[in-house]
């Protein structure tokens, strides 16, 4: 399979990258491992379609949002996790459809802060929460068989030393472990599942 990865570099996204590694990988990011994209550009999206061209799956590890207290939590830092982790994705399926092989796939990322609330992690939270949402029902009317899958991972352990503060108590996991969830979204068959990995 030909499975661009967006996200490539990072501590998840490289884990992919080996999961998935007996594949034909296209490694994307904002540094441009094979092809580099901004997820908030739309047209840096289109770009990197047409770059690349058809592929038989597109996995994204890329997208993040400000920790703040609602309190503190203002429009403006509310709109990073708005334009990267909520339409950063949603944007990546509108317009990756057509590069999308028949039976390929979409893997989206949320993150355990919906279902597990921490303090600062409201606007993470509701943009996970978007992304799972879209996931479960842009599945039913998936085109030419695509498939289409969101991984919600825990803190992870190789970020934990740095992110305890936020997620005091939390049992960390490996991203390796992680990254399983995303190889089973891409070499499995289901559709609309969001795969908890806490």
């Amino acid at each position: 399979m030909k499975i661009l990865v967006i996200g490539a570099s990072g501590t998840i996204g490289s884990e992919i990258c080996k999961a998935l590694a007996h594949h034909d990988i296209i490694r994307a990011g904002r540094n441009g491992l094979d092809v580099s994209v901004d997820n908030t550009s739309i047209q840096s999206i289109k770009d990197m379609y047409e770059k690349i061209g058809k592929v038989d799956a597109v996995v994204n590890a890329a997208g993040g949002a400000n920790f703040a207290s609602v309190s503190e939590l203002t429009p403006e830092l509310n709109e990073r996790g708005i334009e990267s982790k909520l339409k950063g994705q949603v944007n990546l399926v509108l317009l990756g459809l057509d590069y999308v092989n028949d039976g390929g796939s979409f893997t989206l990322t949320t993150g355990v802060m919906m279902d597990d609330p921490i303090r600062m992690g409201a606007s993470a939270a509701m943009a996970n929460g978007g992304v799972k949402a879209f996931v479960k029902a842009s599945s039913i009317e998936m085109p030419r068989g695509i498939r289409i899958n969101s991984v919600s991972p825990n803190i992870v352990k190789e970020s934990y030393e740095k992110l305890e503060k936020f997620f005091v108590g939390f049992d960390p996991v490996p991203a390796s472990r992680v990254a399983l969830a995303y190889r089973k979204s891409v070499e499995g068959a289901q559709t609309g599942q969001n795969y908890e990995v806490y």
